[in-house]
This record gives structure tokens, C-alpha cells and sequence, in this order.
């Protein structure tokens, strides 16, 4: 692990492909610069990398904000490399100028037999650099064949070293990485190089990403060199990978565990945050009720370089942890898209003291506003018992106190305690064999609705 330190205001990036739905590793990822950003009082970047016209969508470009707001993520600032194709053109056209990109006209197949012979002889599979023995003549008659050149990024041999703010030291040979193909034989362009201009062009001073990207540093660090006439790269940390509990990636393609999916299915946007941030650190998985504690516990020096899983049932199970300490201002605009609202004159305050504790879901908490408001039909199963609960019921408002009073004298003209008491009245008064505390819902439901009810009369 490394220590964190930041002498500027970060401006950070988080740079999807709309090729899919985003998951829940790619909130990890979403939410560790967001974080970052807001600890170090900086700029958050959404920068859709769509220079893939075949499989990048609208629609997954649209999904994704949808996604990181519900996640409490909104961008200071939104670009597409679609819309920027002129800046990678001037760059490609400067490193050519360098001698740093040099066209290469072979074939994948040819490619791929050179490889295989490479290893046949016990040699590493790196590009050997042929297309640079090329002379004009040779690169004119491939052409005249036909071919159309790729070009490749040449890298400058020795040790590239940085310091991770996760990893620590780090360092590749950059004489054992084959030279990256930077533009395609079509013209367009492969993630590396637009990647560099994009983060030189918007000042991008830390990248934070997975730590499958460690192998693109090293060529990365050589570009910005080349590119960035004396400005410093940005600082990397490259976190674990969030994976289930058997240790399977999660991918786009296979919508596994999409954002979309799990807000479909009700699961709170800040148990995704929680598990999302602090599975594979130092802090132990908690429900938070704000964004504002997990900045407090974000740490990247804190992130451990071992796998990151979790169980997907846990998601379930925190989701719920966090609807049961979430205050009523953070929820009640959600409770008013579900029909309940303060014009109803029951004290939303109080209902949600009264019921939070019991959701699995928050969609859960209409079953108990139609219990409080009314009407249920009541399940009778000891009548004598309700005959006396009925008239033994406090007249006028009910409070905290009331349901004690109440099923003390109950029990004391009845000689019914226990199930046998609780359980009739609680069949009567909701309908429902179990749920919140009834202290707390009967002044919820009042005198006269819990009258009629006793009765077994809907109300």
C-alpha cells in the first residue's frame, strides 16, 4: 500500500465505453474517483471513451449518467472522444513527425505466426520491429498490394518506474512490451493514444482505475512523455477488482450485476456505494447513510492489493441495513413517488420511525401505509379477545404509552399474555402476522380505524 498525497486540487476521470450497462465494479471505480475528488476539492470528469462506432450506443451513454446519479456521482464536466477526433489526429501527426509512430503493414495471421515461432523458440512474443527495415520501395508495394498500414508507438528501452498510490513502487521493462498499435489500418484510433491526449487536454491529475490497466501504464507514461512538452503525468493508483464470491469478473456484455438491474430490483444506491468502496479494504462493509461517510472512510492507501469479493446475497442484506438507519429527509421524496406523503395528516415522521426497521424494500412501505391510512380488512382469530380489546381501547389521541397501558389491562382482566395476546391483536389491527412494533403503529391508526378492526369490520 502507498500514502496519498495530494498538493493540488485533483481533477480526476472516469472514462466508460457505452458499449453495455455499468456494473457494480464499475461503480467501484465511478465512486473511488468521485470520492477522491471530493476529498481533495476537485473536478470529477465523465469522459465516454466511444471511439468504438460499432459497438458504442447512445442508449448505454444515456444509461450510464442515469447510473452514476443514482450513485449521487454528477460530473463536473462530460466529454466524448467521438467529438474529438481532431486532437488525436494532431497528436498521431506529431509523434509521426518524432519518428515515435511508424507504419507496420502486417497481417493478423502473419502476426500470429510470427508469434508462435517466437515461443517456439523460447523467445518472448513482442513485435520485432520489422516494418522499421522497411524502405520507401517496400512500404509502396504493400500498399500497391492493397495493405494499409497500422502504426505503431515506438518505445524508448529501460526500466519505466512510477508510484502507485496503491500498488507502491512499480516499474516495467519496456524493452520486454511489444510497441502498441496506436492507430488502426481504418485510421481510427485504439484506447492508448486518445486516452493520453484526453488526460494532457483536461489536466487530468490522478487516474484511477482497475488494476487490469497496470500493463497500459508503463506504454502510457512513454506518451505522455512524448506529448506532453514538460507537463507531469497524472499520478496513477490502480485498485483490486471487484469479483463475486467464487472470483468471477463482472462484465457489460453479461449485464452481471448491472446498476439498472439492481435499482430495478429495489436495491439502495448507497449499500452499492458501501459494498462498492469498502469490499477489499481496510474498513469493514457497513451500511452508511450519506456519501459523506464513506469520503470520511476512503482511503486509498487503504485499498488491499488482494482479490476484492463479495457475495451477492450480502448486497441484499445491506440494502436493507441501510433503509433502517436512513433519516426520513433522505427518503422522503422517494416515499412521496410512492403515494406517501404528509397530506395524508398522519405523521410521516413517526410512520417511518415505525416501519423503517422492517423493509427489505423501500417499496415495502406502502403495505404499512395502507395499514396506518386504511382501509384493511382485519383477521379475526380470538373474538372474546377483541370483544374485551374493544372495550378496554383508550378513548381520544394515542401515543407511545397507549398500546402498553392497553394490553397491561388486557392482560390483567383477560389472564392472556404472550402470543396469546399479541398475536390476535396484531392479526386484527394489520391484517398481517408480523411487522413493526404495534406501540409504535397504533397512534398511526387511531381510535375509530382500531375500533372498527377490533369489531372485524374493514376499516
Amino acid at each position: 500500500m502507498s500514502e496519498t498525497k495530494v498538493t493540488s486540487p485533483a481533477i480526476v476521470r472516469f472514462a466508460p465505453s457505452p458499449t453495455g450497462r455499468i456494473h457494480i465494479g464499475n461503480a467501484r471505480t465511478a465512486l473511488f474517483n468521485q470520492l477522491f475528488a471530493w476529498q481533495f476539492d476537485g473536478r470529477f470528469v465523465l469522459r465516454f471513451d466511444d471511439t468504438d462506432v460499432e459497438r458504442s450506443r447512445e442508449e448505454f451513454a444515456a444509461s450510464i449518467v442515469t447510473d452514476l446519479a443514482w450513485l449521487g456521482i454528477k460530473p463536473d464536466v462530460v466529454v466524448r472522444q467521438s467529438q474529438r477526433v481532431a486532437l488525436y489526429e494532431a497528436a498521431a501527426a506529431r509523434l509521426r513527425a518524432a519518428g515515435r509512430l511508424y507504419p507496420c503493414y502486417e497481417t493478423p495471421d502473419e502476426l500470429d505466426r510470427r508469434r508462435k515461432r517466437q515461443q517456439a523458440r523460447g523467445l518472448p512474443p513482442v513485435y520485432d520491429r520489422a516494418a522499421l527495415h522497411l524502405t520507401d520501395a517496400d512500404r509502396a508495394a504493400l500498399e500497391a498490394e492493397g495493405r494499409r498500414p497500422h502504426w505503431r508507438f515506438r518505445l524508448d528501452p529501460g526500466d519505466v518506474t512510477w508510484e502507485d498510490l496503491v500498488r507502491g513502487h512499480c516499474h516495467a521493462d519496456a524493452g520486454s512490451l511489444s510497441d502498441p498499435v496506436l492507430v488502426r489500418e481504418d485510421d481510427s484510433f485504439l484506447y492508448t493514444l486518445p486516452s493520453v491526449v484526453d488526460d494532457l487536454d483536461l489536466g487530468i491529475t490522478h487516474v484511477i482505475r482497475g488494476e487490469d490497466h497496470v500493463t497500459n501504464t508503463a506504454v502510457q507514461l512513454q506518451i505522455f512523455a512524448a506529448l506532453g512538452d514538460g507537463r507531469p503525468a497524472p499520478r496513477f493508483a490502480h485498485h483490486n477488482l471487484l469479483t463475486t464470491a467464487s472470483g468471477e469478473g463482472l462484465s457489460k456484455r453479461s449485464g452481471a450485476l448491472s446498476l439498472t438491474s439492481l435499482r430495478e430490483h429495489g436495491i439502495e444506491a448507497l449499500a452499492v456505494a458501501a459494498l462498492a468502496v469498502l469490499t477489499g479494504t481496510s474498513a469493514a462493509v457497513h451500511p452508511v447513510a450519506s456519501l459523506a461517510e464513506l469520503v470520511a472512510l476512503f482511503d486509498l492507501g487503504h485499498v488491499s492489493r488482494t482479490s476484492a469479493k463479495f457475495d451477492e446475497a450480502e448486497l441484499e442484506v445491506l440494502s436493507a441495513r441501510t433503509l433502517h438507519i436512513l433519516p426520513l429527509a433522505a427518503i422522503e421524496e422517494r416515499l412521496a413517488a410512492l403515494g406517501i406523503t404528509r397530506a395524508a395528516a398522519i405523521d410521516l415522521d413517526a410512520f417511518w420511525l415505525a416501519v423503517r426497521g422492517n423493509l427489505a424494500q423501500l417499496a415495502d412501505a406502502r403495505l404499512w401505509w395502507q395499514v396506518v391510512t386504511g382501509p384493511i380488512t382485519p383477521l379475526v382469530e380470538d373474538a372474546d379477545l377483541l370483544a374485551a380489546a374493544s372495550a378496554a381501547l383508550p378513548q381520544g389521541p394515542l401515543d407511545g404509552t397507549s398500546w402498553k397501558t392497553w394490553t397491561d389491562s388486557l392482560k390483567a382482566a383477560t389472564g392472556r399474555k404472550g402470543k396469546a395476546l399479541y398475536h390476535p391483536l396484531r392479526l386484527a389491527l394489520t391484517g398481517h402476522e408480523s411487522g413493526p412494533d404495534l406501540a409504535a403503529l397504533l397512534p398511526l391508526i387511531g381510535p375509530q380505524k382500531a375500533a372498527l378492526r377490533l369489531a372485524g369490520k374493514t376499516g
